[in-house]
């Protein structure tokens, strides 16, 4: 059993950043894939970025590339998710996701375990 804890989220000004930062219990963490999605209220869980149990291969939704960027410490069992330029409809409960496997996936049902997710909220 995996669980991970999300922080960092927050309220910010258009053009601002935050970090997002999701903290893993167990020893397997370096040989899961893990995942960032994103879900406003009455609209369905989005991919938003993913990377590989090494960090070797990164990938993100179009709307966030350039903006956003994913990385992990598997020393700490951390992911982390920098998100730049903020915009309002970047606003959204943010999770984070692991599963049982070392290549990425950009589906919901593709991950194992969730977070319980932290609100990011950026103000026009």
């Amino acid at each position: 059993q995996v669980q991970l804890v999300e922080s960092g989220g927050g309220l910010v000004q258009a053009g601002g950043s935050l970090r997002l930062s999701c903290a893993a219990s167990g020893r397997t963490f370096s040989s899961y894939a893990m995942g960032w999605f994103r879900q406003v209220p009455g609209k369905e869980r989005e991919f938003v970025a993913a990377i590989t149990y090494n960090g070797g291969r990164t990938y993100y939704v179009d709307s966030v590339k350039g903006r956003f960027t994913i990385s992990r410490d598997n020393a700490k069992n951390t992911v982390y998710l920098q998100m730049n330029s903020l915009k309002p409809e970047d606003t959204a409960v943010y999770y984070c996701a692991s599963r049982r496997t070392v290549a990425l996936n950009i589906t919901p049902g593709g991950y194992d375990y969730w977070g319980q997710g932290t609100q990011v909220t950026v103000s026009s």
